[in-house]
């Protein structure tokens, strides 16, 4: 109960540091050379462009003939709103009175506060950031490298026929087509990675008997907010620290896929359960006993996405 109002409390975000561990290469690339081509393309916004184009609407007068000939123009006649039917509807049953709602015993919590406390969190940074690194420097010798080439064959044009000119730019070409699949697609399987990494802790975190709900059940509370949409509240109430030694304890370390190991072709393997198995359990229908604690895992929205 208590995790389903923390779930639905804000919106979907990106899981937090994934994407911007896997995608700071490409940044740093961009900023180092011709645009970047190494990289996949992303959307941009366009800067020369408004956001939001105000359109005019301007008065068109009728026709002539439509306006009756008159030579003044006639005073505009306000409009009578219809008169429409009005169905008969149904006089909704008294309820009788229900017991009312156990008193709310609140918690809150600090999913940022959360993750800078988690060991596990930490491993996932150093190691991914590392290949992110490596990442990056591969990114720019390889478009040194081609710029020299560029550079070189430049130098060399007045004494090369057209015919060698053209054969070495489209080399060129190609060669900058295959960093765009290389580095990109390096730069994917980091992604991925870090998703697989995250998704640990996650689900470490908000399962139906999870840590947070362990930790909340522990102190009899039954509803735990965000400590962002939190203007006032006591030390007790407070379960950040608690949770994030709970983690250390249970979740110290997390999978993280070798260095170049595509998670895609990893969860095909077989080797161990996949996202797609996950799904599948959560579209079951479960048992009308079971229903209510497992609705808190049945929500696709995690608070570790909600507040990177």
């Amino acid at each position: 109960m208590f995790l389903t109002s923390l779930s639905r409390a804000t919106s979907v975000c990106a899981l937090m540091a994934a994407t911007t561990l896997a995608l700071a290469p490409v940044a740093h690339a961009q900023s180092a050379g011709n645009g970047g081509w190494f990289v996949p393309k992303t959307a941009h916004p366009d800067v020369s462009a408004p956001a939001h184009p105000v359109t005019r609407r301007v008065p068109v007068e009728a026709p002539a003939d439509e306006q009756g000939g008159d030579d003044q123009a006639q005073p505009a006649q306000p409009q009578t709103p219809p008169v429409l039917p009005l169905p008969p509807i149904p006089t909704p049953p008294s309820i009788p009175k229900a017991a009312p709602p156990p008193a709310a015993v609140i918690g809150i919590i600090n999913v940022q506060g959360v993750m800078q406390l988690s060991s596990a969190n930490q491993e996932i940074q150093q190691t991914l950031g590392a290949r992110r690194d490596r990442l990056a420097q591969a990114v720019q010798r390889e478009e040194a490298a081609w710029r020299g080439e560029q550079q070189k064959l430049q130098a060399q044009a007045r004494t090369l026929t057209s015919d060698q000119i053209q054969l070495r730019e489209r080399h060129l070409q190609e060669r900058r087509a295959k960093d765009q699949r290389d580095f990109g697609n390096q730069a994917r399987i980091i992604q991925e990675a870090a998703q697989v990494a995250f998704h640990q802790i996650e689900r470490e975190l908000e399962e139906g008997n999870g840590i947070i709900a362990q930790v909340a059940a522990s102190h009899s509370m039954n509803l735990i907010m965000h400590g962002e949409q939190v203007v006032l509240h006591v030390g007790g109430q407070d379960i950040t620290e608690e949770v994030a030694m709970r983690l250390n304890k249970v979740l110290p370390h997390v999978f993280i896929p070798d260095d170049g190991v595509d998670p895609e072709q990893l969860a095909k393997s077989g080797k161990m359960p996949t996202t797609a198995d996950e799904e599948r359990l959560m579209h079951q229908a479960p048992a009308p006993q079971e229903a209510a604690a497992s609705q808190p895992s049945a929500q696709p929205d995690s608070v570790l996405r909600q507040h990177p």
